[in-house]
């Protein structure tokens, strides 16, 4: 029996402290991300109130020349005010999810005593109430924001629909700088506490003994939480603006049909429901009673929701939608049916499914694509890297299909209004995947917490399957994200194409040609930042792990202490410094190239920046989460030939462990912010679209291009 100073000592350590340190990291990222909101958004109205002068007279309508719209200086304002607005809700969400996850973990580690269903319900449930949370949030502060603004535009709907964009723009930048920094502190911790502690002190994951180990749980609440919620957050947003605004401009905007109008909402709000009834599929319908249950129970509720979400969207598509309506396509009117905008919701749907399905057979240890991976450590690092990066590469061929199959699907049939829903078709069981991904890492805190408070070896062989699972969860979660991500910048590029009033996109003319070849190589300068941020703190975070074993005595041994706060302050001051440079970057370029460039150069870079950056996102993503369960593979030695690879410390096993390190800043920090910055660069184009047209160009005007 523990004494109570012991109990304490426990509890202090594997839950207070975590949640403290994640608090107050948090609190302080937002300190400065405050600073960055205030500033752009100062940007925002002074570079939109400038395009017709700051005056207060209103001015004919972009499409309908014949109409009077609000003033250059009201858009400028609302536009402001949204972007607050959703910045403010991508920070709520993040921290509202941290909270839950923390207390999550703890409670997980509980119920695995109790057998690894019980542990399963209460990991999952928490990551559903994440999801449930994120999604209704995102979709009643839209909603209201619509209404409000309704109040002054009144008929002016392709006024009130354009400074809603800026809803998009504040939710994914808070995401980005979550991402970035969240990422930067949770892997440097992972990667420092696992090459001293694992390869080279031969300590079990996750011992108390390890200086990294509070970090590195802190890191898995900020980066994989935190910043997840934000992601999903600014994806969701991004989709419902992007549909928004191209709707104002159809047959149902301007004859201010306010039902199918607000069809992209609907689509969300069944979503919500859709979620709520999968979930009771993995909590009360059927019980977990093995290990061998966990994954299939997660894979049944992508295809249940997905099956579910289709007849849902074919309902609302059928009550709420015209028999038959027009939409905007570049200058002409499209004819487009109610059974075919259902099609395009439905499309995106399952080509979210799709995308599911093939990340999780190249990153689950079930498949022979990670057992491969994990036999290529029989002979050393080296050749596990090598089949690690062909399997990422690999990867990619499938989800690209099914992404540019939903686009032209999608695009014949409603142009892209229907890329627009094809991707809220993709996110639209966004409460679900939120389930599923948030579920990874609670269930790897609570190993955590179950090795730190020395509980028996059989709750942490529950504790590792349910992360196992999770490791693949994970990864389909960011397969819908950059999945998503690819649909709604192509959606947003064709609102920014409309709004910017540009009439062809011509590659083979310089000015759009010199914006492809840049765009491209903006994703690869972007995880070139993150990646050395990762491994210049993970540097730091090995030395200062080497320096504790090798300087404090009775480390090894259990009889001192570690110094863990050191620990987190590296983590800490890493992720805050190197989260600014690749956040600029990202929301710098739009602007100067808009501004120095014009909107034809600008169209090239969302072009470029797109194609390369999802087909990276997706290698990154898939690679490393194969090699963290080829390392997890060996682990659990399941089958005969992981137990010839194994055990933990043998030299295949440090292979793994190897190539799990290199893995990690691919999947919890390049890959997932990549999505983001496609997003991000495309969101912030059209919100500034009216004074790139205006104003743009300066370079070229000056050279007299």
């Amino acid at each position: 029996m523990l004494s109570c100073k012991t109990c304490f000592a426990i509890a202090f350590t594997t839950f207070v402290l975590p949640h403290t340190c994640a608090t107050s990291f948090l609190f302080t990222e937002y300190q400065y991300v405050g600073v960055f909101m205030v500033a752009f958004a100062i940007l925002i109205f002074l570079f939109l109130g400038s395009v017709d002068g700051f005056s207060t007279k209103s001015r004919p309508c972009t499409y309908n020349p014949d109409k009077m719209c609000k003033p250059a200086i009201g858009t400028a304002i609302f536009s402001t005010v949204s972007f607050l607005l959703g910045a403010i809700t991508s920070v709520l969400s993040g921290f509202l999810g941290m909270k839950i996850a923390t207390y999550a973990n703890a409670r997980t580690t509980l119920e695995a005593r109790k057998g690894v269903g019980k542990a399963f319900i209460t990991a999952f449930r928490s990551g559903a109430v994440m999801g449930f949370l994120l999604a209704a949030n995102g979709l009643l502060v839209l909603y209201i924001a619509i209404n409000l603004f309704k109040l002054y535009y009144g008929d002016d709907w392709e006024g009130l629909f354009e400074s809603i964009t800026g809803y998009g723009l504040g939710g994914s930048s808070m995401a980005l700088f979550g991402r970035v920094g969240g990422g930067i502190y949770t892997k440097a911790a992972d990667v420092g506490a696992d090459l001293v502690g694992k390869v080279e002190r031969n300590i079990p994951e996750d011992d108390p003994r390890n200086p990294a180990v509070i970090a590195d749980n802190v890191g898995d609440n900020v980066g994989d939480i935190a910043g997840m919620g934000s992601d999903l957050f600014g994806s969701f947003a991004e989709s419902s603006c992007a549909a928004l605004v191209v709707a104002s401009i159809s047959s149902f905007g301007i004859d201010h049909q306010c039902t199918p109008m607000m069809y992209p909402l609907l689509v969300s709000s069944v979503g919500i429901i859709v979620c709520v009834i999968t979930t009771l599929f993995a909590t009360d319908f059927f019980e977990i009673k093995s290990v061998k249950e966990i994954e299939p129970a997660l894979k049944k509720q992508l295809i249940i929701s997905t099956i579910l979400m289709t007849v849902g969207v074919a309902i609302i598509s059928w009550i709420a939608l015209p028999s038959s309506f027009t939409i905007f396509n570049f200058g002409a009117q499209k004819v487009v049916k109610n059974w075919q905008l259902f099609l395009c919701v439905s499309v995106g749907l399952w080509a979210g499914l799709i995308i599911g399905f093939v990340t999780e057979y190249y990153t689950s240890n079930a498949y022979s694509p990670v057992q491969d991976v994990a036999d290529s450590c029989r002979t050393g690092a080296a050749t596990n890297v090598i089949f690690g990066l062909a399997l990422g590469y690999k990867s990619v061929i499938i989800p690209i299909f099914a992404i540019a199959i939903s686009i032209f699907v999608s695009f014949s049939f409603a142009a892209m209004y229907g890329v627009a829903m094809a991707a809220l078709g993709m996110l639209s069981t966004i409460a679900t995947g939120l389930a599923i991904d948030a579920y990874g890492p609670i269930s790897d805190n609570a190993g955590g917490i179950a090795e730190m408070a020395g509980m028996s070896h059989r709750i942490r062989e529950r504790t590792d399957a349910l992360d196992a699972a999770g490791n693949t969860t994970a990864a389909i979660g960011k397969g819908f994200a950059i999945g998503s991500a690819a649909l709604v910048s192509l959606a947003l590029f064709g609102a920014f194409v409309s709004r910017a009033e540009i009439s062809t996109v011509d590659v083979l003319t310089p000015k759009v040609f010199i914006g492809l070849i840049v765009g491209a190589m903006l994703p690869y300068w972007f995880s070139a930042m993150t990646m050395k941020s990762v491994g210049s703190a993970a540097l730091k975070m090995v030395e200062e792990v080497r320096r504790q074993f090798n300087t404090i005595p009775g480390l090894m041994e259990g009889l001192a202490k570690p110094d863990y706060a050191t620990c987190v302050k590296i983590s800490t001051d890493a992720s805050i410094k190197e989260m600014i440079p690749p956040g600029a970057l990202v929301m710098l370029t739009p602007l100067i190239v808009g501004t120095l460039f014009g909107v034809e150069t600008l169209s090239g870079v969302l072009a470029g920046s797109l194609v390369s950056g999802v087909q990276i996102a997706i290698s990154a993503s898939n690679t490393g989460g194969a090699w963290d369960n080829a390392k997890k593979y060996i682990e659990a030695g399941a089958s005969e030939h992981a137990r010839s690879l194994g055990p933990k410390g043998s030299d295949p096993h440090k292979a793994a462990v190897i190539g799990d390190t290199i893995g990690d800043p691919l999947k919890d920090t390049s890959g997932p912010s990549l999505n983001i910055l496609i997003k991000l660069m495309a969101v912030e184009s059209l919100v500034f679209a009216p004074f790139f047209a205006t104003h743009g160009g300066l370079l070229f005007k000056i050279i007299k291009v």
